[in-house]
């Protein structure tokens, strides 16, 4: 559909991002897949353990917080340890295809986890991005999924090591923020961003916009979940954080892409701040939960 200019397809990227037009976009922002097996839509590896996605009498017991069984950090086989490798093959097949359609000096946020960044960002290099900085993502909450070493030895009737090991935990810290990848397209070879502003009016960052979410201008944004960003996707970002990252590096009337719309954050966010909107989502389910909450919102103005 193209409505207001806005236009939602309900395909695959990697197969529909050759038909934009080369140079034509002006900011990519996506909470891409974080290759970590999450939930099925999240599996971009070569899986070869049919427990994976499953789920365990705990995981039903603690509710919300656990539905599917993932994969131990030391993974459950060989193939296993090739995790990352492929994670970081799935992201060059549809990178380069985003650095072509971005204009020079265009940014690309993109979230991609803690676990698995380092594999996107090696893929958007390749591709030939400028990996330019990472801003920290401070969430108001998390949950802290460190399982107690001396409930495993309880469980195996070990007393003297669970009071031995009662202080410790399996897992991880409490992941209270996550990292948003900043990359630019490079500007003309001799050039200047100056230069990049008056060709494109890409390539600078609006510092009295980022004084709303971060006062003194940093690196690090804190922005909490209202009620209103949950219940549409399990990885829905708040509208806000969104908005903060459009208001960084675009003006009114320019062009958004998402590649990996879900639930339409991203597109809802661009509604609010008056510029244009591409979202693809090859969910039909998230597609259309996207598509009624962004033709849902009272735009400031139309484009």
């Amino acid at each position: 559909m193209n409505e207001n200019n806005i236009k939602l397809v309900n395909t695959d990227c990697t197969m529909y991002l050759d038909k934009i037009e080369y140079s034509s976009v002006d900011m990519v922002l996506s909470d891409i897949p974080y290759g970590i097996s999450y939930d099925e839509w999240d599996i971009l590896h070569n899986n070869h353990n049919s427990a994976l996605g499953g789920t365990s009498p705990s995981q039903q017991k603690a509710g919300s917080v656990f539905k599917k069984r993932g994969k131990p950090l030391n993974g459950w086989s060989s193939a296993d340890k090739n995790i990352s490798n492929e994670y970081y093959e799935w992201c060059s097949k549809w990178m380069p295809k985003i650095f072509n359609i971005l204009k020079p000096g265009a940014s690309a946020f993109i979230f991609a986890g803690r676990r698995m960044s380092h594999k996107c960002i090696s893929a958007m290099e390749d591709a030939g991005f400028i990996f330019k900085d990472m801003i920290a993502w401070e969430k108001n909450q998390a949950p802290h999924r460190a399982q107690k070493v001396s409930c495993v030895f309880n469980r195996r009737k070990d007393e003297e090591n669970s009071n031995r090991w009662k202080d410790w935990r399996l897992g991880n810290l409490r992941p209270i923020f996550e990292p948003i990848l900043w990359f630019m397209k490079p500007y003309k070879i001799g050039g200047t961003i100056t230069d990049n502003l008056l060709d494109y009016e890409l390539g600078a960052f609006n510092n009295e916009t980022w004084k709303k979410y971060n006062s003194i201008c940093a690196n690090t944004i804190k922005v909490k979940h209202e009620q209103s960003d949950t219940g549409f996707h399990p990885t829905q970002k708040p509208v806000m954080l969104m908005e903060s990252l459009i208001e960084l590096v675009t003006k009114e009337g320019q062009i958004v892409l998402d590649p990996f719309m879900g639930s339409g954050s991203t597109g809802v966010a661009c509604q609010i701040l008056n510029r244009k909107f591409i979202g693809i989502e090859i969910d039909k389910h998230f597609f259309k939960i996207a598509e009624q909450r962004i033709l849902s919102v009272n735009p400031l103005g139309l484009i």
